[in-house]
């Protein structure tokens, strides 16, 4: 059974607190903690030394999907501070301005496939120029993105082939419309489906769906038909 969780931005907005008590009452034991804004970052990261985190199997930080390019040392020197707890680092990587900042990470980095709106990152090519610059960085695979920039799942099918082995987690939601987060919907699991094959059992699925407390079920069954573990049938 695939390891899965939830984003708490998509839980509970900029509450990563909240967030995070809403994933441990469902028992789960994936949690990505969620700064999407700049000065999310700062006050999220002072207060993990107090937030219960036992029970956790795989937990990263997910750093702000936009910050103004002379913060970003400064945001960087704070996660640095976190780098000994080995916990991946979810970046955008058009938000990167100095690549020898995050180079120092390591493996800890973690770039995240970019959907029509960013400039780069959007395709296997674009991908390929950013592990060029981090070679040591890992992968999370957002399967909602990269449907939006390919409604084939081809793109898709093409960056798991290539960055498979690098591959860390896989962020699930619909982009909809208005390229929002979304929950997921039939065509979205039918889509997704079509290269679940190439993501390994064990790699951790965060789900940005937002959904009320309620429907944290619902959509964790959704995520598991639309990411099935593919069986071997052994023949006689």
């Amino acid at each position: 059974m695939r390891p899965i969780g939830f984003s708490t931005g998509a839980l509970a907005y900029a509450d990563f607190e909240r967030g995070l008590e809403m994933v441990r009452q469902h028992r789960l034991n994936v949690v990505e903690l969620s700064a999407l804004r700049q000065n999310e970052l700062i006050p999220m990261l002072d207060s993990v030394p107090c937030l219960d985190l036992t029970g956790f199997a795989y937990i990263s930080i997910h750093a702000p999907s936009y910050f103004e390019p002379e913060r970003e040392a400064v945001l960087w020197d704070r996660l640095r501070d976190e780098a000994g707890r080995g916990w991946p680092i979810v970046v955008h990587p058009d938000v990167i301005n100095d690549f020898g900042l995050w180079r120092e990470f390591g493996e800890l980095v973690c770039i995240e496939n970019m959907d029509k709106r960013k400039p780069i990152g959007r395709t296997v090519h674009e991908l390929a120029c950013v592990f060029r610059e981090l070679p040591s960085a890992t992968f999370c695979f957002d399967i909602g993105h990269a449907r939006q920039v390919d409604l084939t799942m081809t793109e898709a099918y093409l960056i798991l082939r290539e960055f498979g082995s690098r591959l860390r987690q896989v962020h699930v939601s619909e982009v909809n419309s208005r390229r929002k987060h979304d929950v997921l919907s039939y065509s979205s699991i039918m889509a997704f489906q079509e290269v679940s094959h190439l993501i390994a059992e064990d790699v951790p699925i965060i789900l940005e769906t937002p959904v009320c407390p309620e429907g944290i079920e619902t959509e964790i069954e959704k995520a598991r038909r639309a990411l099935p573990i593919k069986v071997e049938v052994m023949v006689a």
